[in-house]
């Protein structure tokens, strides 16, 4: 089925915020502080025009040809996009713990660990009830969902300890993160309502690309505005995010070995006790006999 009108200026609306965040992203040098995110938004940039491209083609007389085109790079982008945005939610959570050296160290092997166990429970909650090809659809929506579950638990966490950590809300690892956490959202509620395989004309996807449409002026305007300059965290010693961080910082540091004197055998000491006073009693006879 062809785009309604409306679908295609939304669709031609959300390659033009895909091209301007790119050029802002990559003119502000800001792939050297994100470069998963600077390979993400490669990836959307290049890759849209095509699939919209073989989505218009496929649905012109006698081009069939091109839906398998559409089918297999629509998902292969997906799958690509969920595995490089793992990547993505790690570096904003180091970008935003980055004073905290031990925390960033202990963040990482955590955010390894509810990945990994993110994707096992994704993977066992496939049905398999499609075989074929159509199984691609199943598991590229498993693994997404994986991901938007990293995502929203990011955001979560950057907005309750956002005073703690003092990063500012134009921060754009913040915005990273909240641009995310609303598509996350989207996908879970919005899809939730749609039914499968449905149009792309189906009135709830226009409520679907409304909400990318606004996700994506978020992260323009982000990267649009100038940075505010993050200041040397400063905290009390006796803070607990400060605790945290030394604990963090202990675990997995192998210390200086220090030799503990250890007391002696008394067994040990008796005998030694019995050989000198051996030898005084020889040394006094010796001399008493001298003496005579």
């Amino acid at each position: 089925m062809p785009l309604s009108f409306a679908m295609s200026v939304m669709s031609a609306i959300e390659f033009l915020l895909w091209a301007s965040l790119g050029y802002l992203f990559w003119t502000k040098k800001l792939q050297k502080r994100f470069p998963a995110m600077s390979t993400y938004l490669a990836l959307r940039v290049f890759s849209m025009p095509v699939l919209l491209a073989a989505l218009f083609m496929q649905s012109r007389p006698g081009g069939d040809w091109f839906y398998p085109v559409y089918f297999f790079g629509y998902y292969a982008v997906y799958i690509a996009s969920a595995i490089l945005l793992f990547f993505v939610c790690l570096e904003v959570f180091r970008s935003a713990l980055s004073a905290f050296s031990g925390l960033v160290r202990f963040g990482n092997v955590i955010f390894r660990w509810a990945a990994v166990v993110s994707v096992i429970m994704s993977m066992t909650t496939i049905s398999f009830a499609h075989r074929g090809i159509m199984i691609i659809p199943d598991i590229a929506f498993s693994l997404m969902r994986s991901v938007s579950l990293l995502e929203l638990c990011l955001l979560a966490f950057l907005c309750l300890s956002m005073s703690a950590l003092q990063i500012p809300v134009r921060d754009v690892a913040f915005g990273i993160a909240l641009g995310f956490g609303v598509l996350a959202a989207n996908d879970f509620i919005v899809t939730a309502l749609l039914k499968a395989y449905s149009s792309l004309n189906d009135p709830f996807q226009y409520v679907y690309q409304a909400l990318v449409l606004a996700s994506l002026a978020v992260w323009v305007v982000y990267a649009a505005l100038p940075e505010p300059v993050r200041k040397p965290v400063v905290v009390a010693a006796n803070s607990t995010i400060y605790r945290w961080n030394e604990i963090a910082s202990a675990l997995g540091h192998k210390g200086t070995n220090i030799a503990i004197p250890q007391p002696a055998n008394s067994f040990f000491l008796t005998d030694v006790e019995k050989v000198v006073e051996k030898v005084l009693t020889r040394n006094l006879k010796e001399s008493e006999s001298k003496a005579s």
